[in-house]
């Protein structure tokens, strides 16, 4: 679905959907991602938590409504970290170079949905230990969503000439939160995939994300896990 008109004719309207990645089973790497949340670094989870890791990623695949949508807006990037994304400005030197060579950019919203929190609300008062190690699935079953929607829409902009670069959201480096509420708003968030913003600035439903992916001629190999899961230190475009 396109709507070129809208944000006075520079944005396009794309929607992933909400069927991308059903067949999405715990593995590995969200275990793995899944304990880094709970802190557990090197160490060595037991039984019983790996047991109520995996009861909750199934869990989280019975209940949460996965759904994301985007849209692609024209780039200006000035001098000194300004921005320019369609009616937003946006100051960021840490954004501006990751976005460096970039013609466009996607901002995009995503969410597991109202089910996941009422699901993790409802441990929280009955059972902490679970709520507290749900909350860590969430947020790794949500990154693994982000991921494989991000392969799609690499597919599809790889047809128009474009290649994405590491997605990057307001609170990064000097990237304000304060600009969530725009990218909400842009994006249409709150109408396609029910994603809204508190008074307080945080995104309701509460396991979900907003974020910038920017759209470049020049292949880069760091897309999808960037600079957290990358040890050249010295990229151009690293975080």
């Amino acid at each position: 679905m396109t709507d070129p008109r809208m944000n006075d004719g520079m944005a396009n309207d794309r929607m992933v959907n909400d069927g991308m990645a059903d067949d999405l089973m715990m593995n590995n790497r969200m275990a793995r991602e899944a304990l880094r949340y709970l802190g557990y670094g090197t160490q060595e989870a037991d039984e019983d938590t790996l047991g109520m890791i995996r009861e909750c990623f199934a869990q989280l695949k019975r209940t949460a409504k996965k759904r994301i949508v985007y849209r692609v807006f024209d780039l200006h990037l000035g001098e000194d970290g300004n921005i320019e994304i369609g009616n937003m400005r946006i100051e960021s030197r840490s954004l501006s170079k990751n976005l460096k060579g970039c013609e466009k950019v996607i901002l995009l919203g995503a969410t597991l949905g109202v089910e996941t929190d009422l699901l993790m609300k409802r441990y929280s008062c009955t059972d902490m230990a679970r709520a507290v190690v749900l909350q860590a699935c969430g947020a790794a079953f949500l990154e693994e969503y982000l991921d494989g929607s991000q392969q799609e829409i690499a597919r599809e902009m790889a047809e128009e000439g474009y290649y994405l670069r590491p997605r990057f959201s307001p609170g990064y480096g000097d990237f304000s939160i304060l600009h969530q509420r725009e990218i909400l708003s842009m994006a249409d968030t709150a109408r396609r995939i029910g994603l809204t913003m508190t008074e307080g600035s945080m995104l309701t439903p509460t396991k979900s994300v907003t974020a910038l992916i920017g759209l470049s001629r020049k292949q880069e190999d760091c897309h999808i896990k960037g600079c957290e899961a990358c040890q050249k230190t010295d990229c151009a475009y690293r975080r």
